[in-house]
């Protein structure tokens, strides 16, 4: 199980968000390709970005910052989502030196889109499922459907999408414990390999997901913890490879 530093950016700056709240934000740096080489001397070996602008954009809004962080660690395989809502937008991200891309909003309303995707750029394609007790939320959690998120990730099975990150968002951010039951429901409900994000806060939501990552749960994404320093990226990649040894 990978452990996946996430960067989050707003207005050009690293930041981290509270539930999802655009307006409850605290900024941990303005040098966002400085705080990947942090992550990156830790030893993680897949970085998340956020382009949290873009989200609710519907665009990208920093994709400079992404090119610019992808073009500084041109060995390291970088996941970006936030305002994914076109070929030409992956496309862009793809020759950029992105290695995923996350649809999120989009594969929600418009699921066609995601097996478009999948045919135009195969293994490049992640689904972003951000949910709300079970149901699946939008347009930067602005909106709650009442589609169940493992219903949705059935759907997306015969597409060829590389993986889903699941995020519960009433977690995200709050360091409250990360939802191991909710995560291993999602891993269960198809063959995609699903990322775990949303609440992780210290070594025990570590050991907890690494104890059911054989059920399907190839990463976890971290934000707020290591920035906050209650967990530590090194030490909690050496566990994980621990449990896989």
């Amino acid at each position: 199980m990978l452990i996946i530093p996430a960067i989050d950016l707003k207005d050009g700056a690293c930041v981290r968000l509270r539930q999802g709240l655009m307006d409850d934000s605290t900024v941990f740096s303005d040098d966002p390709v400085a705080m990947a080489q942090r992550w990156v001397d830790a030893g993680c070996r897949r970085l998340h970005l956020v382009d949290l602008n873009g989200a609710f954009a519907g665009e990208p809004v920093n994709g400079g910052v992404v090119t610019s962080i992808a073009a500084a660690f041109p060995e390291l395989p970088i996941q970006i989502g936030g305002g994914i809502r076109s070929l030409e937008t992956i496309e862009h991200y793809v020759r950029a030196g992105v290695s995923y891309v996350i649809i999120g909003t989009k594969a929600v309303k418009e699921p066609a889109f995601v097996a478009q995707a999948c045919r135009a750029f195969p293994g490049k394609v992640i689904v972003g499922l951000d949910a709300k007790e079970g149901r699946v939320a939008t347009d930067g959690w602005a909106e709650v459907s009442d589609v169940l998120a493992t219903d949705l990730a059935k759907q997306f099975e015969a597409d060829g999408v590389s993986a889903i990150v699941y995020t519960d968002i009433a977690r995200d951010g709050m360091m409250q414990g990360v939802n191991v039951e909710a995560t291993v429901t999602m891993a269960q409900a198809s063959s995609i390999p699903v990322i775990a994000s949303g609440g992780i806060t210290n070594m025990d939501d570590i050991r907890a997901l690494a104890a059911v990552a054989s059920q399907g749960i190839s990463g976890a994404i971290t934000g707020r913890a290591i920035y906050e320093g209650t967990l530590d990226v090194a030490e909690a990649q050496a566990h994980c490879d621990g449990e896989a040894a």
